[in-house]
């Protein structure tokens, strides 16, 4: 640290937090005038020396909590105690997010709408993965469509999950076989947020942000300490869901480097609703290990480095202790998952360089199959390559206003083997991906301005496709924010996340193939919203209303194909005339400084094919999607009481939606409307400090509390595996422990 030498002018004391009134460790004050700071230690204790006498601006800060900024007074030769008081930004309100502009800009001042999911969700959610939490944002709904394996997807603003881009540490390493279980796949206690953008990003992230872009951002040390916790369910009764993590945070004394260690554990077993000897819910078990680190060269620049080792095994259908084919319906996969990234970060006063790559290699070892069927064994090998680099400028003043400027160029490419024997299936797929991109986005207090442009050439398409982005941003004063953006994209004609998985329906399997000549689906979306920002006393609040258009072309469809010549049912992927999904999201948001914070969403939308569209002879044709409620929301409430202890409660609530059921255990296909259902939860935590540097955590959950889990799942081994909707899970109480050294 930079110091006036000899003035003997010291500053020292405590960082609290203004709740509890316990000590923030490792909070970070800084001189802002002197360009010097000290971070406190672990117990919240600081100290700065040797000032330069007067009046100095400071700003103390600390993740999960506002900035701080107020003044001091340094006087020579006298050593004065001041304490700072950080209030917790549980909620996020004002927080800085990479996602919407591909940089970091604070969430008021960007043009594309960003929401955060913070790490207090996935703890009150009792969440072990991205799955549990996403329900918490206007126009995102997480669903799950088999009852043996569990695959899950998530929607964004009515488009089912192959329209939306999860990115891990904003690289599109998720593949379409990774994406199959992905959402379960990566723990939470790797990831320290997630930012979702609804609507198109093509123009930044590539081909499938047409619904949406989900950034998973893993965690990066910011002190050093240990946590271990535990989560111990009864699921409806039958079973155990045991998670358990631990990792390490370390970080040199000089803060130049760290690194941020994870691993986790989970043990689920399966879940027979109806006791006719089939699963509704997957035995699962997983461990997971990895690790982020940085080193900062300098002061303007960092070498950040990510890695992450998953073995997964998912066990459903009957007879689980048994060999796969000794069965009568069996999806039993098991995945070993290995990947990592290598980043290099420059950033000056005006300028910016980022050079990166990441990988991910996946092995499957997989059983699909029913009827004690001995080949239906199979396996895959997946492999995915990314790299790129982004330069960015700031203007002091570009024609008008103050500007940032962007460009960049990446490369994806994957290679897919997937091989089932029994069923003639040999799927071999190469993709490659080359994108240019280009952004300039004009920024002031009141206005704001982005267009940008994406240039991508696949593999599979003969011509280059150009992605056209245009944002405008209007804030009259500090309470009102409007926006509008216009995103252009497209999907290739290629394998996605559900051709990777063999559903049973009726006692035998169905193969999803891709028609001839398939053309890439084309989407135009258009967003509008209105942002409000208020405070009233200690209370916080921020109201939204967003309106959403996508019209899409050459929709990909599933259609019933007959039978192969094994006999197996076959879906044929082919394209439709096309589809328009539109509709409106509200939140609310509002945090009380010392008790309750409140979160609530609703969607209101229409997803409809532009002609008649048939999945199924014995069922009419129609224009509405399947799975796709016209209405859904969540609600979510925290509530302090004193200093030890919490309780929250979370929901979510889906209308009636249609859904395609496969004759089997019924004599002919039927198409039904399900019934409305609330998904609520409640936890209760008491945490409190054995010693002063230690922190312990005692919880319980109640999921499901209302145990509305679906009535008329299937029954026996003529069963339709995908005939599944609703809650996730059935009643179960959880018991948890955290502990912080």
């Amino acid at each position: 640290m930079a110091q006036h030498h000899n003035t003997e002018a010291n500053v020292y004391g405590h960082v609290l937090d203004a709740h509890t009134g316990e000590h923030v460790g490792f909070a970070y004050v800084a001189v802002t005038d002197l360009g010097i700071g000290a971070q406190a230690d672990s117990t919240g204790h600081y100290l700065l020396t040797n000032l330069k006498e007067g009046r100095h601006g400071i700003e103390v800060s600390f993740m999960g909590y506002r900035t701080l900024k107020t003044t001091i007074e340094a006087e020579t030769g006298k050593s004065l105690e001041y304490t700072f008081h950080l209030i917790p930004e549980n909620n996020y309100l004002d927080q800085v997010v990479v996602t919407g502009s591909r940089y970091a800009t604070k969430k008021r001042e960007t043009g594309q709408l960003v929401n955060v999911v913070a790490p207090k969700l996935f703890e009150n959610a009792v969440a072990v993965n991205p799955a549990g939490v996403l329900d918490f944002q206007p126009g995102l709904r997480v669903e799950y469509d088999c009852s043996n394996c569990g695959i899950s997807q998530l929607r964004i603003n009515g488009l089912s999950g192959q329209y939306t881009q999860i990115l891990l540490d904003s690289r599109p390493v998720l593949s379409s076989l990774s994406a199959v279980y992905g959402l379960e796949q990566y723990p939470s206690s790797m990831i320290e947020r997630i930012e979702v953008v609804r609507g198109g990003g093509s123009a930044l992230f590539g081909s499938n942000a047409i619904g949406g872009t989900v950034n998973i951002i893993t965690k990066e040390p910011v002190r050093s300490g240990i946590d271990f916790s535990n989560q111990t369910g009864l699921v409806g009764g039958q079973g155990t869901d045991v998670s358990t993590s631990l990792n390490a945070s370390l970080m040199s004394e000089d803060r130049r480097s760290g690194a941020y260690l994870f691993t986790m554990v989970r043990d689920r077993q399966a879940y027979d609703r109806n006791d006719d000897g089939f699963s509704d819910i997957p035995a699962l078990r997983s461990e997971t290990v990895g690790m982020r680190a940085f080193h900062k060269l300098s002061a303007a620049s960092k070498i950040t480095a990510e890695y992450h080792h998953i073995h997964e095994f998912r066990n459903g259908g009957d007879s689980l202790l048994l060999p796969p084919h000794q069965a009568e319906i069996r999806e039993q996969t098991e995945h070993y998952i290995d990947g990592g990234g290598l980043s290099f970060d420059w950033n000056g006063e005006s300028d910016a360089v980022s050079i990166y790559t990441s990988a991910q290699s996946i092995r499957r070892n997989s059983y699909y199959g029913a009827g004690k069927d001995p080949d239906a064994y199979g396996n895959t090998r997946d492999a995915t390559l990314t790299a790129g680099a982004q330069y960015i400028h700031h203007f002091g003043k570009l024609l008008f206003l103050p500007s940032t400027f962007t460009a960049g160029a990446d490369f994806n490419a994957n290679n897919l083997e997937d091989t089932m024997l029994g069923y003639n299936r040999h799927l071999v797929q190469d993709t490659r991906m080359a994108g240019v991109f280009a952004q300039n986005e004009w920024n002031s207090t009141k206005f704001g301005l982005l267009t940008g442009l994406r240039m991508d050439k696949h593999n599979l398409l003969e011509r280059p496709v150009l992605s056209p982005r245009l944002v405008l941003r209007y804030a009259p004063d500090a309470h009102w924010t409007f926006r509008t953006s216009y995103a252009r994209g497209f999907r290739a004609p290629q394998a996605y996340d559900e051709d990777l998985h063999v559903s049973a329906v009726g006692g035998e399997v169905s193969l999803i193939r891709l028609g001839d000549n398939l053309s890439p689906e084309r989407s135009n979306t258009l967003n509008l919203s209105a942002d409000y920002w208020g405070r009233k006393g200690e209370w916080q609040f921020n109201a939204l209303v967003e309106g959403f258009y996508t019209g899409l072309s050459n929709v990909f469809v599933l259609e019933n194909g007959g039978r192969d010549a094994a006999g197996n049912l076959v879906l044929i992927r082919s394209n439709s005339a096309g589809a328009t999904v539109a509709g409106a999201n509200f939140e609310l948001r509002a945090e009380n400084c010392e008790k309750l914070e409140l979160q609530a969403g609703a969607t209101l939308q229409s997803s409809r094919y532009k002609e008649d569209f048939e999945w199924s002879p014995d069922v009419p044709a129609g224009k509405k999607m399947l799975r796709s409620p016209d209405f859904y929301g969540y609600l979510t409430a925290d509530y302090e009481f004193g200093k030890h202890l919490h309780a929250s409660f979370n929901g979510t609530f889906t209308g009636p939606m249609l859904v395609e059921h496969y004759a089997g255990a019924i004599p002919a296909d039927e198409q039904i409307s399900t019934p409305p259902f609330f998904d609520g939860s409640a936890k209760l935590a008491w945490h409190f400090h054995p010693s002063t540097y230690m922190r312990c955590e005692l919880s319980v959950c109640c999921k499901n509390f209302l145990d509305s889990f679906q009535k008329d799942a299937d029954f026996g081994p003529e069963k339709d595996s995908a005939f599944m909707y609703g809650p996730a899970m059935p009643r179960s109480w959880i018991l948890g422990m955290k502990l912080s050294f």
